[in-house]
């Protein structure tokens, strides 16, 4: 048996405004974004360059319940773990992009890690692991 997590849906305020970050800033790649006018929303995948993992679905919110959760969707807790080859690249590219860390890099014994914040507020972990 294979099984993956193949999307990880992502409350958001604005599809544009969430690509603009993904892509522009992050430098996800927008693997899809398809209109459903039937549910007046659209279908929007963005990953992170590479290959294989997991992806992410910017789900616009709808509703006070689902537009309170944008930015906090796990109470507070790191949410999202991105990978990287080589930290002090993504590192720097980021805070040169206005990317905002919380905590400051640190060699821990799984590797290089630092914790910033997307647009909304989530926290997200870049780490560079060891061997």
């Amino acid at each position: 048996m294979h099984q993956s997590i193949a999307l990880v849906a992502l409350v958001v305020r604005d599809y544009d405004e969430a690509i603009a970050f993904y892509v522009d800033t992050l430098g996800f790649t927008l693997v899809e974004d398809t209109p459903m006018p039937a549910q007046n929303k659209r279908w929007v995948v963005v990953a992170p360059p590479g290959l294989g993992g997991a992806r992410l679905l910017l789900a616009r919110a709808v509703g006070d319940e689902q537009i309170a959760h944008i930015g906090n969707q796990t109470g507070g807790r790191v949410f999202l773990f991105l990978d990287t080859d080589d930290f002090w690249r993504d590192y720097h590219a980021y805070t040169t992009k206005g990317v905002v860390f919380v905590r400051e890099p640190s060699e821990e014994s799984y590797g290089t890690v630092a914790v910033f914040k997307d647009l909304y507020g989530n926290l997200w972990d870049l780490v560079a692991r060891r061997g």
